[in-house]
């Protein structure tokens, strides 16, 4: 199968439904520290938009995803593994780097 050039929300909300996705390790532990369940970040993720594109920068292509469970704002970076997505980091997006879940601070760059 080959990998789609560019990441579509489609396609990853997809691949949560049928399970083709991992957690990276640094994912895992985000997730704890913000006290998130994996039912929360996979219905982020389901009920999600895409907020930004990142072009391939040595790791390929990667997106920053928001999505809300139990009114709580999830933001989560994906990527391809393969042809599986990778959720690389998953975190609530609060001060000081975010005004709000869409918007980044201007003290905080990408």
């Amino acid at each position: 199968m080959k990998v789609p050039l560019f990441m579509t929300l489609d396609e990853i909300q997809d691949k949560v439904l049928t399970n083709e996705y991992d957690y990276t390790l640094h994912a895992e532990i985000e997730r704890k520290a913000d006290s998130l369940t994996f039912h929360q970040i996979e219905a982020a993720i389901l009920e999600g938009e895409i907020l930004e594109r990142y072009p391939d920068g040595g790791r390929g292509e990667s997106c920053l995803l928001l999505g809300f469970s139990d009114n709580i704002p999830i933001h989560i970076v994906c990527g391809w593994r393969g042809t599986r997505i990778v959720l690389i980091t998953v975190y609530v997006p609060k001060p000081p780097k975010f005004v709000d879940p869409w918007t980044r601070s201007d003290n905080y760059g990408r």
